[in-house]
C-alpha cells in the first residue's frame, strides 16, 4: 500500500457518462497497462478499456472521497433482462451457459472487477462486495456468475490451481457450464493426491479465493483469452446455498 491518508470510501452505481469513463479509465490502468490486455474497442489515446457490453451493464464504482473522489475500484453487473437487450451475456463467447439458463432462476453476470494497486490488500474489496450484496438483495438475484482470470496463458504454469479448482470446487451438474472450443483448456492436469494445495492457493487470485470462501464453484474447463493475456475460469455462486457465516463475511443480505 502506498496511501498517505485514510481513505473515505463511497460505493455507488455509475450515474453519468463521466462516471462510466472513470470506471473504464481504472480498467485501462489494470487490464491493459498492468496486465497487458487489449480489445477492439480499447481507446489508448484516452486510456479507456471498454467493450460493446458496457452500455448494458450496471457499473458499481468505489470512490475515495479523501483523495478528491478518486475511482479506486469497479465491478460491472448484467441482469438477465439486460442480457436479452445485449443479445447475450458477456461470458457466452467463452462458456456454454445453457445449464444456468435452464434453471429458470434470476441470474446476474459479474465482470471487470478490479481495484487500484494502491488500495489492494486493504478494505477496498470489502466495500465493493458490500455494494454488490445490496444490489443482489435489491434485485432478488438467485445465481451469480462470471469469468475470473489468472494472468497469462500458459496453462502448464497454472496446473496446480486449475487442478485444485477442478477436483475440489467443480460445479454440480445442474450448474456446470463448459468452456467453448477452440480456446477451451482441460483443468484436470494433476491427480488430486499430487496437488500441493498450499502452492496452489498462493497462485490463486484474491477474487477467486473470495468466491470460494462464499461457496463458489467453477465450470468445466478453463478458457484461454489471448486478447486479455489471461486464463479464465467461470465462477458460479448459488446465493441460496450461502451459509450465515459466509453472508456475514461479506455482508450479503438474506
Amino acid at each position: 500500500m502506498t496511501l498517505t491518508h485514510d481513505p473515505e470510501f463511497r460505493v455507488t452505481l455509475a450515474r453519468s457518462d463521466d462516471d462510466l469513463r472513470a470506471a473504464q479509465g481504472l480498467r485501462y490502468d489494470v487490464f491493459v497497462e498492468e496486465l497487458g490486455g487489449g480489445g477492439p474497442m480499447v481507446d489508448h489515446a484516452q486510456r479507456l478499456e471498454r467493450d460493446r457490453f458496457d452500455p448494458f451493464f450496471d457499473h458499481l464504482i468505489l470512490f475515495d472521497d479523501a483523495a478528491d473522489a478518486r475511482v479506486v475500484g469497479v465491478y460491472r453487473m448484467l441482469p438477465c433482462a439486460r442480457a436479452k437487450e445485449a443479445g447475450a451475456f458477456y461470458s457466452e463467447d467463452e462458456y456454454d451457459l445453457a445449464p444456468l439458463r435452464a434453471t429458470g432462476r434470476r441470474l446476474l453476470e459479474l465482470g471487470r472487477s478490479c481495484v487500484h494497486m494502491d488500495y489492494r490488500g486493504g478494505r477496498a474489496m470489502y466495500h465493493l462486495w458490500n455494494g454488490l450484496a445490496e444490489y443482489v438483495a435489491e434485485h432478488d438475484i438467485d445465481i451469480l456468475f462470471g469469468v475470473a482470470s489468472f494472468h497469462g496463458t500458459d496453462v502448464g504454469a497454472l496446473s496446480a490451481p486449475l487442478s485444485l479448482l477442478h477436483h475440489r470446487h467443480l460445479a454440480p451438474e445442474p450448474l456446470r457450464v463448459t468452456a467453448r472450443p477452440p480456446n477451451a483448456a482441460d483443468m484436470n492436469l494433476i491427480a488430486p493426491d499430487h496437488i500441493d494445495r498450499r502452492a496452489a492457493m498462493v497462485q490463486m487470485p484474491a477474487l477467486i479465493k473470495a468466491y470460494l470462501r462464499l461457496g463458489g464453484v467453477v465450470g468445466d474447463g478453463a478458457y484461454i483469452d489471448h486478447s486479455f493475456n489471461t486464463t479464465d475460469v467461470c465462477l458460479i455462486m448459488d446465493t441460496s446455498g450461502m451459509s450465515e457465516r459466509q453472508r456475514r463475511i461479506y455482508g450479503v443480505s438474506t
